[in-house]
């Protein structure tokens, strides 16, 4: 059996933290940011999401080398 490649797309979108839970960015901020104040732009921009069990299972089978 060959060797399990990891998506590149995966990688560029989730980040693994040094307690191996896997971070990504919120949805939602990418466009019609003008209507929004300041602050809730500046809330968007920062924010970070730590995936969800379901998830965890299915990013782990597509990042075997991580």
């Amino acid at each position: 059996m060959g060797k399990l490649k990891t998506k590149k797309t995966l990688i560029k979108r989730v980040k693994i933290s040094k307690n191996g839970k896997l971070v990504k960015k919120a949805t939602g901020s990418s466009h019609n940011k003008r209507k929004w104040s300041a602050s809730k732009r500046f809330r968007k921009i920062s924010e970070s999401i730590i995936a969800t069990e379901g998830y965890i299972k299915k990013y782990k089978k597509l990042l075997p080398g991580k």
